[in-house]
């Protein structure tokens, strides 16, 4: 399963945990504060950090619980009685046979239903808003989806399922979308002709979970980073804001309609939902600035670490201009692989920036 997100920090985690080391110590707080595919909040876990995790995405919010807030693998017990329903006539599971396999085996047995996702997003659907069907699934991929959505919204309406246990199959369903998306790269728009992955059938995976007796030690946001910053305390603050102008809620609609489980009116030629209630300042060039500055006003936090590309909306010197008032800088520099859409004409390296300041 792949999270298929521009800005993931995956190709350059270690660079980036090697630096927080280097500035706070095993046991303090850490503040990942745009955590988007919460691959940094789960390392610095694995590091033995206490981690405050925020994102304004709700997909984000669910993989941030899924890597920060389970001890023990979830048994489900609540929804045994729908499990077995749907499993009744199977002699085996497709997973194993603990309470999460079941689970996903039953999920993956629901039936298929031509609802929202099938209208809205696959080539034989009949869109509300447009003509032309939009073909981001193939229509049997967009039918599973339908039907696995249905599930998940009753057992969490009718409480059989945990709060946590409801963001891991979010986030299940989320990942295995995303595997079979025909998409470029981002959920702006989709592609023509149904290729590659796309033409594979949806598959829910079993998350490989890191479990630790610690989630307490743990915290799950979901919200501006302006507005929660002035309720965090901790050691350090990292920050990887967006670099461009394309919002992340318009790039990734898809992602957040099935992390949210609503059915919102699917506009235009994308299908976008509506997104103002998230739209990010960091992604206006006019506004980044003030944002930036209520952050490492607000925050109690001595230090912060801001991971900069120099494809972003702000240059290293209007970090230093923006950054210097606020105490003392560095700045360390590095290149690696850039995430790319499949043709894409951009260069294959990016210098990616790591800005410390010291209050």
């Amino acid at each position: 399963m792949g999270h298929r997100y521009i800005g993931s920090k995956l190709r350059i985690l270690d660079t980036v945990i090697s630096k927080m080391q280097s500035l706070v110590t095993s046991g303090d707080t850490i503040t990942d504060l745009m955590c988007g595919t919460a691959t940094v909040s789960i390392e610095l876990r694995r590091k033995n950090f206490r981690v405050i995790a925020n994102d304004l995405m709700t997909y984000s919010y669910h993989h941030a619980v899924t890597g920060l807030k389970l001890s023990e693998e979830p048994s489900f017990i609540g929804a045994q009685e729908f499990i077995s329903e749907i499993l009744r006539d199977n002699k085996s599971c497709q997973f194993d046979d603990s309470g999460y396999g079941r689970m996903l085996s039953a999920l993956s047995d629901v039936d298929a239903i031509k609802g929202y996702f099938w209208n809205e997003f696959s080539s034989d659907g009949v869109p509300r808003n447009t003509e032309r069907p939009r073909n981001y699934f193939s229509p049997n991929n967009a039918e599973k989806i339908d039907g696995i959505r249905q599930s998940i919204s009753y057992l969490y309406k009718s409480r059989k399922i945990t709060e946590e246990e409801y963001s891991l199959l979010q986030h299940d369903l989320i990942m295995a979308a995303n595997d079979i998306a025909n998409i470029a790269g981002t959920y702006g728009h989709y592609l023509a002709n149904l290729g590659g992955r796309a033409k594979d059938d949806l598959s829910l995976k079993k998350s490989q979970l890191f479990l630790k007796n610690d989630k307490d030690d743990h915290t799950v946001l979901r919200g501006y980073a302006e507005d929660v910053s002035g309720d965090i305390s901790c050691d350090l603050c990292y920050i990887d804001p967006p670099y461009m102008k394309r919002q992340y809620a318009a790039n990734y609609h898809i992602l957040e309609t099935l992390a949210r489980g609503d059915e919102p009116e699917a506009i235009g030629v994308s299908g976008l939902r509506p997104w103002r209630d998230q739209y990010s300042n960091f992604c206006t060039k006019t506004k980044i600035r003030d944002s930036f500055k209520k952050i490492f006003s607000d925050m109690n936090c001595p230090q912060f670490l801001i991971s900069y590309s120099e494809d972003g909306l702000l240059t290293v010197e209007d970090f230093e201009k923006l950054l210097k008032p606020f105490g003392t800088l560095t700045i360390d520099e590095f290149s690696h692989k850039r995430f790319k859409s499949n043709k894409s004409q951009l260069k294959s390296s990016l210098t990616e920036y790591l800005i410390h300041i010291e209050k």
